[in-house]
């Protein structure tokens, strides 16, 4: 799998195989991310960014696309417009409510 190139809007793939499997299984993965998110410097990491696009606030339009071959789901998220910029990690990333 790989990112379309220059498409202009932030995206998230995933594909997993299994048993019931379903968009929500994306989005728990993605989010899941959070754990590894340095709250003390808010910036780009490679194993949290689908958790920081997931939850970015200046994210308004989501598009889903959805695919399922036997038990293999495809799922791709783009958010327009993107998230995951330098220095705007603090307005655009909550810490979680306790």
């Amino acid at each position: 799998m790989e990112h379309r190139p220059n498409s202009g809007f932030g995206e998230n793939i995933y594909m997993a195989s299994g048993g019931n499997l379903e968009g929500s299984d994306a989005v728990r993965s993605w989010y899941e991310e959070i754990r590894h998110f340095n709250w003390n410097n808010p910036s780009f990491q490679g194993n949290t960014g689908h958790f920081t696009q997931v939850v970015w606030k200046s994210s308004t339009e989501l598009g889903v696309g959805f695919a399922r071959r036997g038990n293999t789901i495809y799922i791709v998220c783009n958010y327009n417009p993107p998230g995951n910029y330098n220095n705007l990690y603090k307005e655009n990333v909550d810490p979680p409510r306790r």
